[in-house]
């Protein structure tokens, strides 16, 4: 037996409690992801919940200490250049990923030290 999984539904990433509004300017204000209404019985927790394209992204809040790990989410786009010179635009350092044939990728860092993977697929030659 295998779970029954249809399809993702949403990432959640973390930020410290006292810098709720520093996310917004991120995600919202730098990236361009949209605001979604979180449910009322959760509205207590903090935090926001955003949306870009049909990828949820959830923001809670807790107490963080800076670590290094390898996990993050990765977002696939439609033109990895574009979303390069958004970044550089807005100041946000590119992290050059190890190549993978048949896809391009970089990785950047949210203020909170969450890894974020941008990759588009390359399409084949036939």
């Amino acid at each position: 037996m295998s779970l029954p999984i249809v399809k993702l539904h949403h990432i959640q990433l973390c930020a410290p409690f006292e810098k709720v509004e520093k996310a917004r300017e991120f995600y919202l204000g730098k990236l361009g992801f949209q605001e979604i209404n979180k449910p009322d019985s959760l509205i207590k927790n903090g935090g926001f919940w955003c949306k870009a394209g049909n990828v949820e992204l959830h923001i809670g809040l807790e107490e963080m200490e800076e670590t290094k790990s390898k996990r993050h989410p990765a977002f696939q786009v439609e033109d990895l250049e574009a979303s390069r010179c958004l970044l550089v635009k807005n100041k946000i350092n590119i992290q050059e990923e190890t190549e993978i044939p048949g896809i391009q990728r970089f990785s950047f860092f949210d203020p909170f030290g969450n890894r974020i993977e941008l990759l588009q697929i390359q399409k084949s030659e036939a």
